[in-house]
């Protein structure tokens, strides 16, 4: 995979307080996977390649309004997120309460996403962007390649992949920019992203690799 800033973009998924700060409501599932890849650090430092050599960035976020919880049903990670008001917003249309929330963008993130340049796109509700503007936006910038990374692995990170993949894009995921909850019934969804990543994305890189890639 050819990565260069003409028609290549960075796209990452969920880079919010409830899946990778300590007060967010899914820290306790996360966070064993989270630390071993250094995540956190990884995303961040993608962000910092991303601006310093001009590859556009999106921003696939994850909200649930006050309208979503009169849903009259919702999958298994579905019930939970919204039994924990995960991604919780008061409103589609009002930022009352955003600032610090669970929803709200890790504060190290922040310089990189609220720059005037990075393009967040509306709201995904289940876990892919087919509810979502990410694919208009990004053919409306001639791009064809993607750069994927972001929070949850197996299931936001893998529901785009699949998507982009049948979309048309190719798509790079980087399996130390994500990271997966730990069930003690569902099981390690860290280890089956990583094996659904090798079949189904064009490549799979570390960020390092990634970086290096970049230049």
């Amino acid at each position: 995979m050819n990565i260069n800033k003409n028609d290549t973009a960075i796209v990452v998924i969920d880079p919010q307080n409830d899946v990778l700060s300590e007060t967010g409501v899914s820290w306790d599932l996360v966070s064993t996977s989270v630390k071993d890849n250094n995540t956190i650090e990884n995303i961040e430092r993608i962000f910092k390649a991303a601006k310093e050599h001009e590859f556009e960035v999106f921003i696939s976020p994850h909200y649930y309004y006050p309208t979503d919880y009169a849903w009259k049903f919702a999958g298994t990670v579905e019930q939970m997120m919204l039994k924990s008001k995960e991604f919780d917003r008061r409103g589609a249309l009002s930022l009352d309460g955003f600032l610090g929330s669970g929803a709200d963008w890790l504060d190290r993130y922040k310089p990189f996403i609220e720059d005037g340049k990075t393009i967040v796109v509306s709201p995904h509700k289940a876990y892919g962007p087919q509810s979502n503007d990410l694919v208009l936006q990004l053919r409306k910038r001639n791009i064809n390649k993607i750069i994927l990374l972001g929070m949850l692995a197996n299931i936001c990170v893998e529901a785009h992949l699949r998507d982009l993949i049948e979309q048309g894009f190719e798509v790079a995921v980087i399996k130390d920019a994500t990271a997966a909850p730990q069930h003690p019934e569902l099981g390690d969804g860290y280890k089956a992203a990583l094996i659904n990543f090798a079949y189904l994305a064009n490549t799979v890189l570390s960020t390092n690799e990634l970086i290096e890639a970049m230049q």
